[in-house]
């Protein structure tokens, strides 16, 4: 009799903690635009504008933009998380020549790394991670992060190689916010 109890604490704490996060992710849109604002507004706040000494260094990274262009929400939802947690990943690792607020950049990390929290629930709520992991847009993903991971150590994380980065973020973060605002 103690076990059928306990079996049936279980699965009501387990049927709240769904129905919670599945009410935080019938939010998720409007979540996600406030984030990507203020995103963008740190990145923005992190450094001054474009030096003029890296305009010719200027590189196209491509974002692959079909990868946001799928029909069902859900797996626009997980491709936002995968590609918050390559940028997480990116801003993360040999910042000392960045010329950066550090204030801000600490700022960006958190907003990132909560939201990666709240995407990683909604995904795991919705169970569609098997998915997407069969996906060949997972792979563009990866190709594309790669390519700026690749560029930041070819210029050894020069000054202008991160500004660069930061730029092509900022273009990601508005193309990811253009992608939900139609949602």
């Amino acid at each position: 009799i103690m076990n059928a109890f306990g079996l049936i604490q279980i699965c009501l704490i387990m049927l709240c903690t769904t129905t919670i996060s599945s009410l935080q992710c019938n939010h998720l849109p409007l979540q996600q635009r406030k984030v990507i604002e203020n995103s963008l507004q740190l990145l923005d706040k992190m450094g001054e504008k474009f030096p003029q000494q890296c305009l010719r260094e200027r590189v196209s990274f491509r974002f692959p933009e079909k990868v946001l262009k799928p029909r069902q929400k859900e797996t626009v939802t997980v491709a936002i998380e995968e590609i918050f947690q390559h940028i997480f990943c990116i801003f993360s690792k040999n910042l000392t020549l960045a010329a950066w607020d550090g204030t801000a950049l600490e700022q960006f990390q958190n907003v990132l790394y909560q939201q990666i929290e709240q995407l990683e629930a909604c995904v795991i709520t919705k169970q569609i991670h098997y998915f997407w992991s069969k996906e060949v847009n997972r792979l563009k993903l990866k190709k594309y992060f790669q390519k700026i991971d690749c560029f930041l150590k070819d210029q050894q994380h020069n000054m202008c190689s991160w500004e660069i980065t930061r730029a092509e973020m900022r273009r990601c973060l508005q193309f990811i916010d253009k992608v939900i605002r139609k949602l």
